[in-house]
């Protein structure tokens, strides 16, 4: 039966996310039951992309790269596909009406990865855009189907979200890609000369914002979204203060983590919240 390929299917997805990100998981566990497979299906989408950019080294990742591409529009214009984390993507893509732009430009940017890179300002903004703003404009197609003035209202908070999560990211993993993907994120800081107090405290400021102008959309999300999305929130606001309360050289030499003690505290907190109506 077809229900069953695709119940399989979400399934290898729901199996990615939680192999791959707890916090993530955990966040997830909190949306309305109605948005749980789509999001699982835009994290297996999206952390499968990354994944062959980031850890195929000893394959030719730009010939798999592209082969997930072709493939990923096939999925789209068939409506199905063998490839589960793809079939399960273009069901969600089908069903939200996800933007084939989006798609677009997340492939884009996990192209800019196949090469060594220190990004200028232009080209930092594109890649945090394709990379991770697209994929807040994804989630926010699955929480918004039904209203398309909700979706266009909360489109700037939105990717703000996306990009605080991925700036906390790079903050949290500059060691690791300079040193082993020969990736400089931020423009104009040199890792091979210093990373101090002044350049940490301008990328934090740039963070600081965006976080700001997140918190105001989440607390305009449809409430069976509103928990999910406050828990990922949360993660990554305590992850950063962990990050902000760092010195420089020590966020050189140590990836900051959030325990699963932790995690489980923040979820206990927005699921009160929410339960309390205070968001």
């Amino acid at each position: 039966m077809l229900s069953l390929y695709r119940r399989t299917n979400i399934e290898c997805s729901k199996i990615i996310t939680r192999n791959y990100s707890t916090s993530f998981s955990m966040g997830i566990m909190a949306f309305d039951k109605k948005f749980r497979d789509s999001i699982y299906a835009i994290y297996g989408f999206v952390r499968y992309a990354d994944e062959i950019v980031d850890t195929f080294h000893d394959f030719d990742k730009s010939e798999l790269l592209q082969e997930f591409s072709q493939d990923t529009w096939k999925a789209i214009d068939r409506g199905i596909s063998l490839n589960p984390v793809l079939d399960s993507f273009q069901k969600t893509v089908s069903e939200c009406g996800i933007e084939r732009d989006l798609i677009q430009a997340f492939l884009d940017s996990m192209s800019m990865d196949l090469q060594d890179i220190a990004y200028a300002e232009h080209s930092y903004n594109t890649y945090i855009y394709g990379s991770a703003e697209v994929v807040g404009l994804m989630c926010l197609r699955v929480f918004c189907a039904d209203d398309n003035p909700l979706y266009e209202r909360l489109k700037p908070a939105a990717r703000h979200l996306g990009a605080a999560f991925q700036k906390v990211n790079f903050l949290r993993d500059i060691r690791d890609d300079y040193e082993n993907r020969g990736r400089t994120y931020f423009p104009g800081v040199d890792l091979g000369i210093q990373f101090d107090e002044r350049a940490k405290k301008e990328i934090e400021a740039d963070i600081e914002e965006d976080f700001k102008k997140a918190f105001e959309g989440i607390c305009q999300l449809p409430r069976g979204a509103r928990t999910g999305v406050l828990t990922a929130y949360r993660f990554y606001l305590n992850l950063f203060r962990k990050i902000k309360r760092t010195a420089p050289a020590q966020v050189m030499v140590t990836r900051i983590r959030i325990s699963n003690i932790e995690k489980a505290a923040l979820l206990a907190g927005s699921v009160l919240s929410h339960r309390l109506s205070w968001l």
